[in-house]
């Protein structure tokens, strides 16, 4: 099976999904305007669901991924964080003892961190939504700018005062 890709524009920047019939195995966010062009390919057959469900969340339509990934590098333990991170719900934070934690080894806080910037799989294995224990934002592979507007934009509308 050999790995294909699919391109999608969101207000980030241009979205480069690459999988192929046994699940997704990467999104990457693509810095080079040149390739824009490339967006208007057709999708292949087994990126249409990752790609109609990111077109969802961007639209504001879908708030939890339901994909197969497959990921094409990774060892066993930053599988576990990767793992780990899809529990972390959309509008919620956590920080990388939490993720420890749930692993049942706090001591492995800075592991957790190296696997984070690891993560093959932005957005949908949601790494931008791990913050600092003081609740400060961390590095995020795919830009600080970004992983701050998607903390953004995934906080509940507060309602203003009515009077």
């Amino acid at each position: 099976m050999n790995p294909v890709t699919a391109y999608l524009n969101t207000p980030l920047g241009l979205l480069a999904l690459t999988g192929s019939e046994a699940g997704l195995s990467a999104v990457t966010f693509l810095n080079d305007a040149t390739e824009t062009a490339t967006a208007a390919a057709a999708v292949p057959e087994c990126l249409r669901e990752a790609h109609r469900q990111l077109q969802a969340y961007f639209g504001r339509e879908l708030r939890e991924f339901s994909l197969t990934y497959a990921p094409a590098f990774g060892t066993d333990f930053q599988r576990q964080v990767w793992q780990a991170m899809l529990g972390i719900t959309y509008g919620r934070t956590a920080s990388y003892l939490d993720v420890a934690k749930l692993l049942n080894n706090p001591k492995s806080v800075r592991a957790v961190g190296a696997a984070n910037g690891q993560n093959p799989l932005a957005i949908v294995c949601p790494c931008h939504r791990i913050i600092g224990a003081d609740g400060s934002l961390t590095g995020y592979a795919g830009g600080m700018h970004r992983k701050k507007w998607l903390l953004e934009f995934e906080q509940p509308t507060r309602q203003g005062g009515l009077f």
